[in-house]
């Protein structure tokens, strides 16, 4: 008899239904305050460590509503955001600098759950509230470094190939003056540079027949630029993550500009200080020779400058920087015998090696350890507002902080790690060896947008894209009801679980949820009835063509299937086409859509076809109820 469905079919329909209800029930447990702990640079936790937080709460009388602890995690719930904060305070004084604390909602739902996977799904900043920082890279300061460094090549190239010059300096324009003594050996050295430096364009200078002007080709330019911004965005992430930030989201945007997007976040103030400051740690020898000489008259022979001390005092050193913050690849702030705040380095095999010859050649001289950040505030009037550019973005100031943290004496050959004092706080130590563990930034960043999103404004957004679900549900469930009767009843049973399922994938694929997200879900919900539509009008148009009952439940979902089929594939198509080339934004959207619209044709086409043939499968049927 026709309309009788499958054993198999069955079984797929209840593991798809189970299995997806199993994985969208952790949704419903909701989320707490938390602090999430982590072990510094991914080292695991003690065994210990939760009976001695449950041990420093219990103490300073903090009530708290569950501990928690695996091998990577220790999680902490409380009742109200003011108990998280001023617990996280109290451990990070009590814990130290050996783990890793961060703010966080941590869900509710049962360990058990957790451990099979079924985890509730991602909110993102507009639902769950967070900051939101919009960076501009200064790609100015990326090209300069590199023609700095081009400065310094040229000078090598050219007295390894023995051949005087008189100068050789960075124009302000970034093209590079190299002036040669002897004006016959000028191509000669243009010959040298244009071999050695393939990245480099060498002209005469007009009016100077003794010098070469040395640009960056544009190619050059074009990847330095690249590299800068990739090497920013690698940066600022390792920065999110040293501050335990979950779910962040780091990309760029344009060609000099990157987004930062911090869900959960609540300590903005930190986060923004640590985002915006490019600081970095430069080695350089004093001048021992001329420095008291210096120091009297005020002024830097060549090859030497003078820097100062964070108390005021000056010193002269070299301007040969012996290695930097780049060859940093681990730091760790801590407190030395005496109490003081102190930030131990590990150095790569290449600054190692030069550390070693370098401090084993100058025992008894002094190295001193430069301390650089580029800071910028935005420029205000004598109210308090901001002053805009042509642009129409807020003026800001640039500051380059350039102080000596300290300049010991070497009293022994260093290698691959040692100390460095001179440090204000431990505060201050930490935060130095956060960004310095990071990486350094390639090129100065400033924060030209920030948007706060209190978690009161993303449990509105929530609200509200639950209530415009509930809404367009209501609505069609009353146009089905009446105008489908039976069948409008299964169309709606079918749209629930599909709801369901939408869900369940979202939270077993751990994807982000968004306000656009929940945009996709609202319209798959008038896709997925849709497709119930154009299978009952096709049902009806069998009755009228004067077919029974059951051939026209059978004749109906099967012609029907190929338009559906067409419909939801086009559609798929265009979603797909929108995460490849859209931005987060549209990317959440385009997630959601794809999924309802797969589980929207399993609903529709089987688990629907499933439910009618129950109803009136193997049955002698006279007439249909729709």
């Amino acid at each position: 008899m026709l309309n009788q469905t499958e054993w198999w079919r069955y079984l797929i329909v209840t593991v798809v239904v189970v299995v997806g209800i199993f994985y969208a029930v952790p949704n419903l447990f909701g989320s707490d305050p938390g602090i999430q702990i982590r072990g510094a640079r991914g080292l695991s936790l003690d065994s210990n460590l939760l009976g001695r937080v449950e041990t420093i709460l219990n103490d300073n009388e903090i009530g708290f509503k569950s501990l928690s602890q695996d091998e990577n995690n220790l999680k902490i719930h409380f009742d109200e955001t003011a108990t998280q904060l001023k617990s996280k305070k109290l451990l990070e004084a009590e814990l130290g600098n050996a783990y890793s604390l961060a703010l966080t909602l941590l869900p509710n739902a049962p360990d058990w759950m957790s451990g099979v996977g079924a985890l509730p799904m991602y909110l993102g900043l507009d639902l769950r509230g967070g900051v939101h920082f919009l960076l501009q890279v200064d790609m100015d300061s990326a090209i300069q470094r590199q023609i700095q460094n081009s400065v310094d090549g040229i000078r090598s190239a050219l007295r390894e190939e023995r051949i005087r010059y008189r100068r050789i300096v960075a124009n302000e324009d970034g093209t590079i003056l190299a002036d040669i003594r002897n004006p016959e050996q000028r191509e000669e050295a243009a010959d040298i540079l244009e071999r050695d430096f393939q990245e480099l364009q060498v002209d005469n200078a007009a009016g100077n027949e003794a010098a070469l002007i040395v640009s960056l080709r544009a190619e050059r330019i074009d990847e330095i630029r690249e590299a800068a911004l990739e090497q920013n965005r690698v940066a600022l992430r390792n920065r999110v993550d040293q501050l335990g930030v979950a779910e962040p989201i780091v990309q760029q945007q344009g060609a000099d500009r990157i987004i930062v997007q911090l869900p959960g976040v609540q300590d903005t103030a930190r986060a923004k200080e640590i985002l915006g400051r490019a600081a970095t740690l430069e080695m350089r020898m004093v001048d021992e020779e001329n420095n008291a000489a210096a120091l009297e008259a005020g002024q830097s022979p060549p090859g030497s400058r003078l820097y100062r001390f964070r108390d005021g005092r000056r010193i002269l050193l070299e301007k040969r920087v012996i290695y930097s913050g780049d060859n940093i690849i681990d730091a760790a702030a801590s407190l030395d015998q005496n109490g003081g705040p102190i930030v131990s380095i590990t150095l790569d095999s290449t600054a190692a090696t030069i550390n070693s010859r370098i401090t084993g050649e100058n025992i008894g001289n002094r190295m001193a350890v430069v301390y650089q950040e580029i800071a910028s505030r935005i420029r205000t009037d004598d109210d308090g507002n901001p002053i805009l550019d042509d642009r129409g973005l807020p003026e800001r100031i640039t500051n380059r902080i350039e102080e000596v943290l300290t300049a010991p004496v070497i009293r022994a050959q260093l290698g691959k790690r040692y100390q460095i004092e001179g440090i204000g706080s431990i505060n201050e130590a930490r935060d130095l060896a956060l960004m310095l563990r990071a990486g350094a930034l390639a090129a100065p960043v400033e924060i030209i947008e920030e948007r706060t999103v209190g978690p009161s404004l993303g449990q509105a957004n929530i609200d509200q894209g639950m209530l415009s679900v509930i809404v367009g549900l209501i609505l069609v469930m009353v146009f089905m009801i009446v105008y489908y009767r039976i069948f409008g009843v299964v169309a709606l049973i079918a749209l629930s679980l599909n709801l369901v399922l939408i869900v369940s994938v979202l939270s077993l694929l751990q994807a982000t949820l968004t306000l656009p997200g929940v945009a996709g879900i609202v319209l798959t919900v008038g896709m997925a009835v849709d497709a119930n539509v154009l299978i009952f009008e096709r049902i009806r148009e069998e009755i009228r063509n004067g077919n029974t009952p059951q051939a026209s439940i059978h004749l109906g979902y099967d012609r029907a299937l190929s338009t559906i089929v067409d419909a939801n594939i086009t559609t798929l198509i265009a979603a797909l086409v929108l995460f490849n080339f859209g931005t987060g934004p549209i990317k959440g959207f385009a997630v959601t859509l794809s999924i309802g619209i797969l589980t929207s044709m399993f609903t529709a086409i089987l688990l629907s076809r499933v439910i009618v043939n129950g109803i009136y499968g193997g049955k002698i049927v006279k007439r249909l109820s729709i």
